[in-house]
């Protein structure tokens, strides 16, 4: 699992990208990401899921979201990505992580 080095902020909100791969997924599978900058310690903004294709090769993601009063601003900024299952057992569905990925990025304004 990748981050791309660059992210993009507008007044609609954030996208963020990379790459991914998966195998042996039996449920459903998504690429999430948050971010957080410095200017907002202990805050973490989730920006949008993206549905994974878990059939071994490298897929690119892609999430944008509109972050309700945050004061995201271009500069640096940290991400998150996690490639996470919801894997059926009995009538649950229990989250399952098969990649995280932490990446300092750099906000660029759109």
């Amino acid at each position: 699992m990748t981050v791309d080095a660059e992210g993009r902020v507008d007044s609609y909100g954030v996208t963020l990208s990379g790459t991914y791969r998966c195998t042996a997924a039996t449920g459903e599978v998504f690429v999430a990401s948050s971010i957080s900058q410095a200017a907002e310690p202990g805050k973490r903004y989730p920006i949008g899921g993206t549905r994974a294709v878990c059939d071994g090769k490298e897929h690119r993601w892609v999430n944008s979201g509109h972050v309700n009063g945050a004061t995201l601003k271009a500069g640096s900024a940290h991400v998150e990505a996690t490639v996470m299952e919801l894997r059926p057992s009995g009538i649950l569905l229990l989250p399952v992580t098969h990649a995280v990925e932490h990446q300092d990025i750099t906000l660029v304004q759109d």
